[in-house]
């Protein structure tokens, strides 16, 4: 069953070109001049490239249907993530390239999304916020004033993060991973 591309959310899985693509981003645009189109960024859930592709707006495409389950993150072991099933035990190792960037800030027992299709592990998606200790950044300066003067702190997992003057090395801090952006002190 077919769906028209205008009908399709980030985070959604297509079948496009032989095989499965994660739209990672998605524009839908109407110039001025000439028919609508839909900009998107797809992923391709078996080797990781990116492509950026226009879609017309009337074009349609196959939905791909993730089955997601709730794991656990338990630890790294070089280039595979450790997660596991929490109700039947079940350990998966998920590559490197699943996680990517997000890699900094996955702690033990956090709570992940892992996406499959047929089976196979296609995305993990970590939490929208998660509580870090920072572990490194700068002393606060005297005579400094709070207004949008940020300095970056390194927290535990290597994520660098700008927080305010006032954050010392120990404070925990609630950070963004869709952004990396500071949301406060916990």
């Amino acid at each position: 069953m077919a769906m028209k591309i205008t009908e399709f959310n980030r985070g959604q899985g297509i079948y496009w070109r032989d095989g499965i693509w994660i739209l990672e981003k998605m524009e839908h645009v109407k110039p001025g001049k000439g028919p609508a189109y839909v900009q998107t960024e797809l992923r391709n859930a078996e080797t990781g490239q990116l492509v950026n592709n226009r879609f017309r707006s009337d074009e349609s495409a196959e939905p791909v249907h993730f089955d997601r389950k709730r794991m656990e993150y338990l630890y790294s072991d070089g280039s595979n993530h450790v997660f596991m099933d929490p109700d039947s035990y079940e350990q998966v190792n998920v590559p490197q390239d699943f996680v990517g960037e997000q890699k900094v800030y996955l702690q033990p027992n956090i709570e992940c999304e892992v996406c499959f299709v047929e089976g196979r592990i296609i995305t993990v998606e970590l939490p929208n916020t998660i509580e870090v200790d920072v572990v490194d950044t700068p002393p606060q300066v005297k005579g400094a004033t709070v207004t949008n003067q940020l300095k970056d702190a390194t927290c535990e997992g290597g994520a660098v993060v700008r927080v305010p003057p006032f954050v010392e090395n120990g404070t925990r801090i609630k950070v963004d991973t869709r952004t990396g952006e500071y949301l406060g002190r916990v």
